[in-house]
């Protein structure tokens, strides 16, 4: 049985008597990277991180397995009181997956290492520039206390970037725009502006973001939590 002491290898022995063939397959339809999956739910996974509660070290031991779900149970048990920019940036490498990317960018945040999303938005690389707008995406959420100027200057990232056509970086951007628009009225006026001026662009890409944004934005449920 693993529990807080286990070790990392004893952890991945005891995940790799998990596997199941028949959910990796359906994990596929999900569109989440399989090559080296063990077919175990986040779920499941979820139970498990409990089972063997945080350990930073052991996290990142956990991390360079490459398994998928070692992966990501590592980024369950991370602490993020601890977890440093430079270890943000070297965890930001191996991302090759939305799913690793939205969990690790809810972690970001909580870290407090909002100063990454500059630079995760100009990084080229797929994966790595949609943290910085998932991360966004979560800030709007979960950073309560901070100013909205702070969400209102990121606008800018979005902006700059609407016209990338690459799947899982235009779904974060609208993500994050959409977001970033239903924190509050000042967030929302400003928001729905970009989304506007986004929808009337003559790229197809900001255009796709910035329409599906404004119908989110105009919508009479939004419009009346946001009068509360």
């Amino acid at each position: 049985m693993i529990g807080k002491a286990s070790t990392a290898g004893e952890i991945i022995e005891h995940l790799r008597s998990l596997r199941s063939e028949e959910t990796v397959a359906g994990m596929e339809r999900f569109g989440i990277v399989t090559e080296t999956a063990l077919g175990i739910s986040n779920p499941d996974l979820q139970k498990i991180a409990r089972l063997t509660g945080k350990d930073h070290a052991r996290a990142f031991a956990l991390w360079t397995s490459d398994i998928r779900e070692a992966r990501m149970l590592a980024l369950y048990t991370l602490e993020p009181g601890k977890l440093t920019p430079e270890e943000a940036l070297r965890l930001a490498e191996d991302f090759n997956s939305w799913e690793l990317v939205d969990n690790a960018a809810d972690i970001f945040i909580e870290a407090k290492l909002v100063s990454l999303i500059p630079t995760f938005a100009a990084d080229e690389r797929e994966f790595v520039r949609r943290t910085a707008f998932a991360m966004i995406a979560s800030a709007a959420v979960h950073m309560k206390k901070e100013p909205d100027d702070t969400l209102i200057g990121w606008l800018d990232l979005v902006e700059d970037h609407a016209g990338d056509p690459r799947n899982f970086v235009k779904k974060s951007v609208n993500w994050a725009l959409r977001n970033v628009g239903k924190r509050s009225h000042a967030c929302h006026a400003l928001a729905l502006a970009l989304a506007r001026t986004l929808a009337g662009s003559s790229d197809k890409t900001a255009r796709w973001i910035g329409k599906d944004a404004v119908r989110e934005l105009t919508d009479e449920k939004i419009l009346a939590r946001l009068k509360r």
